[in-house]
């Protein structure tokens, strides 16, 4: 609510401003409102991404800071003038980014893995597998391994992993003593971060539409192993599971679990979901076998788009291949071979599955909200020059002061990430301006790239308001302020190591070097952890 009457606050100055402004453009005559803009390859230009940021770090809204983000930009480019604005927002910005064949794909993917997400859950495999594993796991380290290899199997899309990775392992982490707080850090970090270092998933698909001339998912392959942010919160949570090591608030959560039985510390758990009704018919395969289907049939679609059937090898067709349509085309077929099977196994009625279409569309609004948006966004920086002005002021007077970019992105992607919860829409926001001081082919490019995309995986990790973060908590049914407060110090460990990591890696950006010195920092950090923590016990 005080976030809220501070955004009001500020309207009235906002329109102010808007009339003052918009009276001066009147005022210098007819002819400036049918010129180009005064404001193309200038300072200017930069305007829409810096009120998009600053509105959105004050309301910690996303939504309405990208739409007042690009009606600033139609303002600049049309001059002011209340026609222009209205036809660059609404025929240059929304009409031409929902109609660009490459984001339709995205959009499409992202309808139907809503769907698949739904049809698998209805079948019941993610109980089956819970009841499963509850058989074969003896050990503590061996539940917590389970559950990060779960996790990280299904990295299709985050939502996905948290609605699934929950239910289907609380038996497991109950009857092993683990704590519903570990349990919620569990999901969400196999959530996010594995996400983002998959080229097959709603995330590789939302950052390669970023990207100009289909180079998307090339660019994304390559900033892999300069995430180190995904890949050290991986290596963490296996050495935490091996080495039985717990810090912060989490120790005593795992220690009341481990010695008396008590996974919640007192705190009261969430109600279990009404709509958590188990399929008696489920299956473990009900559950491996879209996954399996979906994952091979997007890699195969991506590779026919990049002309593997057509004579190119298989590493050169994954890199030219169009993610857009590849992954439409896969999780189509994945889509239909998934109800064949169920009308087969008669696990789910038809009914039911017509009904999952909706409930499946519905699941991804946000997500399809937050791409249209900052498609917008871009095409409005865009028609600004702010890519060609960012390039020629950082080159230009930058100098040595580029070696540090990489970590100044990182540590710009976690505020504004942590402050409004999305990931996403940090990616619409920093990329386009990233890409902006880099071409493709630049090293350093890929590095800051890659930061931008860790910066805002760190800070939708940590941020208590993140969709991700929330449906963690709904997953292990734990209390969310008991998730966000036990999570946060691994997290800004991690964070901690990334940014030293970064940089390294913006005077030396090499995966080969800058990624095992990132490994190195964040185990040594970990061990040092450990003998603090075992000196104190």
């Amino acid at each position: 609510m005080r976030n809220t009457k501070r955004a009001l606050s500020l309207l009235p100055l906002l329109l102010i401003l808007l009339l003052i402004t918009t009276a001066v453009a009147f005022a210098e005559g007819e002819a400036d409102a049918e010129a180009p803009s005064r404001f193309y390859q200038t300072f200017w230009s930069l305007l829409p991404a810096v009120i998009a940021i600053g509105l959105a770090l004050v309301t910690k809204e996303v939504y309405t800071s990208l739409f007042v983000g690009i009606l600033a930009g139609g303002l600049l480019y049309a001059n002011f003038s209340f026609e222009g604005t209205l036809t660059h927002i609404f025929n240059d910005g929304f009409v031409a980014s929902l109609s660009d064949g490459y984001n339709v794909g995205i959009l499409i993917f992202l309808v139907i893995l809503g769907i698949l997400v739904v049809l698998m859950n209805k079948a019941g495999g993610s109980a089956a597998f819970g009841r499963w594993a509850a058989k074969h796991i003896k050990t503590r380290a061996g539940a917590q391994l389970s559950i990060i290899a779960l996790g990280v199997l299904i990295f299709v899309d985050d939502y996905f992993n948290c609605l699934t990775v929950g239910s289907v392992m609380r038996p497991v982490s109950d009857k092993s003593r683990i704590s519903r707080a570990k349990l919620a850090y569990l999901i969400d970090a196999t959530a996010a971060p594995v996400c983002i270092i998959a080229p097959v998933s709603s995330w590789a698909a939302a950052v390669s539409s970023y990207v100009e001339d289909g180079n998307g998912l090339y660019l994304f392959i390559r900033a892999i192993p300069y995430n180190f942010y995904a890949i050290l919160t991986i290596a963490m949570m296996i050495f935490l599971a091996l080495t039985n090591l717990d810090f912060g608030s989490m120790d005593k959560h795992e220690k009341n679990a481990r010695e008396k039985g008590d996974l919640f510390s007192g705190v009261k758990a969430m109600a279990d979901s009404a709509n958590e009704v188990a399929n008696p018919k489920g299956k473990v395969l009900d559950l491996v076998l879209p996954t399996v289907v979906l994952i091979a049939a997007c890699v195969t679609g991506m590779i026919y788009s990049g002309g593997f059937f057509e004579g190119a090898g298989f590493v050169e067709a994954f890199s030219e291949s169009d993610a857009s349509v590849g992954l439409m085309l896969g999780s189509a077929v994945a889509l239909v071979i998934t109800v064949i099977y169920y009308l087969i196994r008669r696990v789910i009625p038809f009914k039911d599955i017509a009904a999952s279409i909706p409930e499946g569309f519905k699941s991804m609004v946000p997500a399809i909200l937050i791409l249209t948006f900052a498609w917008t966004l871009k095409a409005m920086t865009d028609s600004l020059g702010a890519k060609q002005f960012v390039e020629v002021l950082v080159k230009g007077s930058a100098g040595s002061f580029q070696s540090f970019l990489p970590a100044i992105v990182f540590l710009i992607a976690v505020g504004l990430s942590f402050a409004t919860g999305t990931s996403w829409g940090t990616f619409g926001i920093l990329i386009p301006i990233t890409l902006g001081v880099f071409p493709l082919t630049a090293p350093l490019g890929v590095v800051c790239v890659s930061a931008c995309m860790a910066g805002a995986v760190c800070g939708d990790h940590c941020s208590p308001i993140s969709d991700t973060t929330i449906m963690a908590s709904a997953g292990a049914q734990c209390d969310h302020v008991t998730h966000v407060s036990t999570q946060l110090p691994y997290a800004m460990t991690a964070a901690a190591a990334s940014f030293f990591a970064y940089l390294f890696a913006g005077f030396v950006p090499n995966a080969l070097i800058a990624l095992p010195v990132a490994l190195v920092l964040m185990i040594g950090a970990l061990f040092l952890l450990r003998a603090i923590v075992n000196k104190r016990n």
